[in-house]
């Protein structure tokens, strides 16, 4: 797998948002993003802090993205 660069919480909702996500709600500075097909995660978003390899990597899984078609869209 390639390696993808360290992503913010606002760029990673742009790029899911491209792959079919919309935010259906928030609460503080996390946002839960839903696919038409069911699938789900929640997304931080912190101010200047980018979003770790482990949480991304979990963020990944739940919405059955790669990192490749991440990249893509990023």
């Amino acid at each position: 797998m390639s390696n993808v660069p360290a992503v913010g919480g606002k760029d990673l909702i742009r790029a899911l948002k491209a792959l079919g996500f919309e935010i259906i709600r928030s609460r503080g500075s996390h946002f839960w993003l839903e696919h038409s097909d069911g699938r789900s995660t929640v997304i931080p978003v912190h101010a200047n802090e980018t979003i770790g390899k482990g949480l991304l990597s979990r963020i990944l899984r739940e919405c059955e993205v790669t990192k490749e078609d991440l990249s893509q869209h990023l």
